[in-house]
Order: C-alpha cells, then structure tokens, then sequence
C-alpha cells in the first residue's frame, strides 16, 4: 500500500513520544532564516508576502503570468502548495494520476478564486511524463515553477533494513526518485524557456546522513532503508542538477517540510500540511541573490526556526 505525503518510516511514530511536544516550535520563521524576514509570520498563519523579497511569494509573483506546475498536488502538501502558490497569483497546474482526486482540487482551488488546471501526471509513466510536458508546452510555451512533491511510502515487509522487500525499495525509489529526474527531464525544456525558474524537489530531514547519523539524536531510533534512502538519493538529485544549472537563472533546492499530518503518518505529525507548504513555497519563489543547491527547511528537532539542513 503506497500514499502521499511524508510518511512514518519506522511504525507508529518517527520520533520519541517525548520529543513531539512542541508548543514553543511553532514559529519557523526565526533568526536562522537567511533569505526571509524573522517577523514574516509564524507557521500558524498561511499568508504569504512581506516587505522583504524573500518574505513570500508575493514579490516574485506580483505583476507576473507565473505558472507552477506541482505533482502529487491533489491532497497534502503538494495541495497546500498549489493554493498558497495560487493565492499569490501563479497559474498553478494541478499534476495528479488520479483524475477524479485532481479534478476535486482543481475545482476547490478554482472554489477560491485561484487559476488552477489539472494535469494528468503519474510520475512513474514515462508516456504520462511526456504527454504533460507537451501540454504545458502548448498551453503555455514555458514553466517558472516545478515542485516535485509526489512520493510514496511503501508499507511492505517491515521496518528494519533486514526485513526490507526489493519491491518496497524499487517502488520507492521509481517514485520518489526516478520520478523526480524524469519529470525534471521533461520539464527542463520549458523551465528554460521562464526567465527564472525554480526547481523545489520535497526532500525530508530523514534524508539528512548528519541527522540521522547522529548517536544520541531524536532520529536514532529511525531504521528503515526505502523511504529514508530516497530522500537521501533526491537530496543528491537536488546538487547534482543545481552543479549543471548553476550557470544559468534556474535555482534548484530541496526542501524539508517538517513532519507535517499527512495520510502517510496517519495524520501524527505535529506540523500542518499548509505549514510544510510555506517551506516549499519560500523555495519556489527565492529572490535572484537566493540559494540554489541547498538543503531547506524545518530545523526542528535540532534547532527552532528553518534553515539549511546539513546533508
């Protein structure tokens, strides 16, 4: 059984039961944050925009025709991120294999006032991969924005790398990797075409080798290979296509939402789904001075606020 969203990677909590109480975390907007205001809200609050550049996508995306193409965006942070993305102004292009759930965002968005188009897009379909880039080719002649945001968790075998099924490992990985490079590939093309696309692939902090390395850290007791292994392999997909892009406007991040309520936790994260939107968001709409082939996002456990997370 496969879903969307960040998952629980080693049964029913990825973390210590002590370490989830985290009233005084809430505001992710703090002094560590080197490309958005410390005062630019707290997680809590889903507006978006500021005096500063950086502040929300608001000065990126005021007085422009942006289109933002988001997979897996018909529920949970990919949907989040589509209506945050849309509320700010951009076009945003609804990917989603299932027809019927893509179809019921794009009408909820639509519901709002936002600009939203449902795309077709199994990331794991090559035809359907390609089929979606000529689309928006046609529709739209260019891309400013990709979020690759679809991913699955596959609940085969157990948890401990021992018990790990070469399918759960090769279903995870076609997604939550493969997918990512060949709708990159596809889509490239196009970003080109975007006066300064960005590139936003959802990684996890359960991807970072430091954190979950650590001996005495709140990720100690995390031992699984499928989900963590591909977080690790998108965080390298994320350096390897920001070393090749480094020389043009595209800027490339990963980000880590935070262990957001999503179905792939049984909705036991602590943070929101539209709270892991806003890190995704922050990336998706970088100034031209912001960083590109970085880590980003939620710095808890080990530290309030975001910033960039240690490979």
């Amino acid at each position: 059984m496969a879903a969307v969203g960040q998952p629980n990677v080693i049964g029913a909590q990825p973390f210590p039961a002590a370490t989830q109480k985290r009233g005084q975390l809430r505001s992710v907007h703090g002094s560590r944050v080197p490309y958005a205001q410390a005062d630019a809200g707290g997680t809590g609050d889903t507006r978006i925009g500021g005096s500063s550049p950086a502040a929300g996508p608001n000065a990126r995306l005021e007085g422009m025709d942006t289109i933002a193409l988001i997979t897996g965006a018909n529920k949970g942070i990919g949907f989040e991120t589509a209506r945050l993305l849309g509320g700010a102004g951009a076009t945003v292009l609804v990917g989603a294999r299932d027809e019927e759930r893509g179809r019921r965002a794009q009408a909820t968005l639509q519901g709002e006032g936002i600009d939203a188009r449902f795309v077709p897009l199994d990331v794991t379909d090559e035809a359907s991969v390609t089929a979606a880039a000529k689309w928006v080719d046609a529709e739209f002649g260019r891309l400013d924005v990709l979020v690759n945001n679809a991913g699955i968790a596959v609940a085969d075998g157990g948890y401990l790398p021992s018990q790990t099924t070469m399918t759960a490992l090769r279903r995870t990985f076609e997604t939550n990797v493969f997918g990512i490079v060949a709708v990159t590939n596809a889509m490239l093309p196009l970003l080109g075409q975007a006066p300064a696309a960005r590139i936003v692939n959802v990684s996890s902090g359960v991807g970072s080798l430091a954190w979950m390395s650590m001996p005495q850290g709140p990720m100690r007791d995390i031992v699984s290979v499928p989900y963590p292994a591909s977080k690790s392999a998108v965080n390298m997909v994320t350096v390897m296509y920001a070393k090749q892009l480094r020389d043009t406007p595209i800027k490339v991040n990963a980000a880590n939402p935070g262990y957001c309520a999503t179905d792939l936790n049984r909705n036991t994260g602590f943070r929101t789904a539209a709270q892991g939107a806003e890190v995704v968001v922050h990336l998706a709409t970088l100034p031209v001075d912001g960083p590109t082939g970085t880590l980003w996002g939620d710095l808890w456990p080990e530290a309030v606020g975001e910033g960039e997370l240690p490979w």
